[in-house]
């Protein structure tokens, strides 16, 4: 009992990496208003002291850095050996989060603020792109959790950070997702469920104009005879997963369901997935990701 209270006691320490441009500003941005201490830029050879010097201090915020390919001493070996050992202390519970983005929004997102690439001086951006991403494999392969931002806007980025990270005690926080495929399958989903063998509404003429948050148009996706199985199956499923998750120490999950045009099955899918979920202190968020207004 007194290991399990000390764990429980131990301070939030989060580092925010992944690509140039993808986003990094806006989650320390929303790390913030949380209430950590966000550092951008922390000099990946203090990080380790930086924590030292919070370990005495039980009242102090939990900390949130952004460390990447332009932090000062960065390598892709030093921060694996680095994240290492912080995982390995008892008085912070570290989690790594990357930030992502396709190499189209990156390059976008570049030109349409005319920041030259940390990594562009002398090479054309979609190869100063290609050459940081190539650094950052070896750190992908040791986060905790992926962003990716392709598809969001900065205040869409923070206001996910804020549902993931907001919940005090959570064991693990479920983001249950709708998506339309003829927009892209999300990059960043843990679990991806294709619900297009279910009637899709948008044949029936009064139906069409309407989303799957709407009764009668849930009420026509639930009519059909493989709904109830299949949304059997999916709770069964996740109620097996979740714990399994858990115990592997991760912190959040997102389950993505995907129709057509993301309006009608899948919306009526994601609802009522989060509505069957009953499981002891979970945390559950709902985002329709192709409706003007999220959840």
């Amino acid at each position: 009992m007194a290991e399990t209270k000390k764990l429980e006691n131990r301070r939030q320490f989060i580092i925010v990496t992944g690509l140039s441009g993808a986003g990094k500003s806006s989650v320390l941005h929303a790390f913030g208003d949380l209430g950590f201490q966000a550092i951008d830029n922390l000099p990946l050879n203090m990080v380790e002291t930086l924590v030292d010097d919070q370990a005495d201090k039980p009242d102090a915020a939990p900390i949130a850095v952004g460390i990447d390919s332009r932090t000062l001493y960065f390598s892709p070996d030093l921060f694996v050996e680095t994240q290492e050992r912080l995982r390995k202390r008892a008085d912070i519970q570290l989690h790594v989060l990357f930030i992502d983005a396709s190499d189209d929004a990156l390059m976008k997102r570049f030109s349409e603020t005319r920041r030259p690439h940390p990594l562009g001086a002398d090479r054309l951006l979609r190869s100063a792109i290609k050459q940081e991403r190539e650094m950052m494999a070896s750190v992908r392969e040791n986060i905790d959790g992926i962003l990716d931002t392709s598809s969001r806007t900065g205040s869409e980025t923070r206001r996910i950070i804020r549902r993931r990270f907001a919940t005090e005690n959570a064991k693990l926080i479920v983001t249950c997702m709708s998506f339309g495929f003829a927009h892209g399958a999300p990059r960043d989903a843990d679990i991806v469920l294709d619900v297009r063998f279910l009637r899709n509404p948008h044949y029936v003429a009064e139906l069409r104009p309407l989303t799957g948050r709407e009764k009668v148009v849930a009420n026509y996706v639930r009519a059909d005879i493989a709904f109830e199985p299949f949304l059997q199956k999916v709770t069964d499923l996740l109620s097996f997963l979740l714990p399994k998750y858990h115990a592997e120490g991760k912190s959040y999950l997102t389950v993505a369901f995907g129709c057509t045009g993301g309006q009608h099955r899948s919306v009526a899918t994601a609802e009522a997935v989060v509505r069957e979920i009953a499981i002891d202190g979970l945390a559950v968020n709902l985002y329709h990701r192709e409706l003007s207004e999220h959840d």
